[in-house]
């Protein structure tokens, strides 16, 4: 190769690389597994339906629409910021959409977003509001350099980032009868195991609510929000949440949390889904969480975090509790129950409440 064209090829490396720092970070996932969505697990056939997506009242007039678009609760302390039928509200680093639509119309709808987005969904079960994807890869963060450039559609199973993400969505429905969409975000990471580097495993990496927030960001766009508008509305600042605290009452380990019972019941909502539980039915008027936990299936069998916690052995079986969250006034305890509604006092209930803290925090 001559001079001439020695300079051609550095300058053009330069040019990709300074587009990339431009641009800023893109998000461009490819699913980790490919066609339809997996089966749904035996013990989640049998959940009967319920009415939570009910639309109350049957038809809905647009003077209706608008009367419920202007009583918007006022008491709460998150920062409410929207356009049209839909807005953002935050509370510390978490944030979460407000739907005037119910839930049954926003669905599919939203459905569609995870799959036009690039994934395959592992759970879809309208009945419990519950959506997840499955394990996911951000081919965006691959370096763009010359030779990925040009080879890359050809070679591009060769490239990987060594981290996979996968997204849940909860839907409820509020006391207007609009919905709350909140999106919670778990990750892994590909690590060597050994000194030799010559095999690896999966372990879990925190959940980042930067990408989060961005995915709400995109979900309001794709419910009617323009782009910029819904960048500026996703980008205002956020108070920091309180401190969530370990403690012991009567024996018992709880998580106690100085605000009201709506935030925290938020808050503890997206904790579980963060740290790998799955919520299979809930009860808000009993402040009752239903969740069982279930190892995550990455590309290599590797347990999670809380499979580490509770067993050394490779197979868990599913553990499931009831999560209460009880609030008088501005203080709220949260607190675990076993299947048979009994407080939990086990070095299991324990472990489930200092990981709620630490994700709380």
């Amino acid at each position: 190769m001559n001079h001439t064209a020695r300079l051609g090829l550095l300058g053009l490396t330069i040019a990709l690389s300074a587009c990339s720092v431009l641009e800023g970070e893109k998000i461009d996932y490819k699913s980790a597994s490919k066609g339809s969505s997996l089966e749904v697990p035996p013990d989640l056939k049998q959940l009967s339906r319920d009415t939570r997506y009910a639309v109350p009242g049957g038809v809905v007039s647009a003077n209706a629409l608008q009367a419920g678009q202007a009583a918007q609760p006022t008491g709460t302390q998150a920062a409410p910021a929207g356009l049209g039928d839909v807005r953002i509200e935050r509370n510390g680093n978490q944030r979460w959409l407000v739907v005037n639509r119910p839930a049954d119309k926003l669905w599919e709808p939203v459905r569609e977003f995870w799959l036009e987005n690039g994934f395959t969904l592992a759970t879809d079960q309208a009945n419990i509001g519950i959506m997840e994807t499955d394990w996911a890869e951000n081919r965006a963060k691959i370096p763009q350099d010359f030779i990925r450039s040009t080879l890359g559609k050809v070679l591009d199973s060769l490239y990987s980032t060594g981290e996979r993400d996968k997204f849940r969505t909860r839907m409820e429905r509020n006391a207007e009868g609009g919905t709350e969409i909140y999106v919670s975000h778990r990750g892994m990471i590909e690590v060597f195991n050994s000194s030799s580097k010559d095999s690896t495993v999966w372990q879990p990496r925190p959940a980042d609510p930067e990408l989060e927030t961005e995915f709400l960001r995109r979900m309001m766009v794709k419910l009617g929000v323009s782009q910029e508008q819904a960048k500026a509305v996703a980008a205002a600042s956020a108070q920091r949440p309180p401190v969530a605290r370990v403690a012991n009452v009567n024996s018992i380990p709880v998580v106690q949390i100085d605000e009201g019972f709506d935030r925290a019941w938020r808050r503890v909502g997206l904790a579980l889904d963060r740290t790998g539980f799955t919520v299979e039915d809930r009860d808000r008027s009993q402040g009752l969480y239903f969740v069982r936990y279930v190892e995550p299936k990455g590309d290599k069998k590797e347990p999670g975090f809380l499979g580490k916690l509770f067993s050394s052995e490779k197979s868990v079986p599913p553990l499931k509790y009831r999560v209460v969250v009880r609030s008088q006034g501005e203080a709220t305890t949260v607190s675990v129950l076993n299947a048979a509604g009994a407080p939990e006092t086990s070095a299991n209930a324990e472990r489930i409440v200092r990981v709620l803290a630490d994700d709380l925090k």
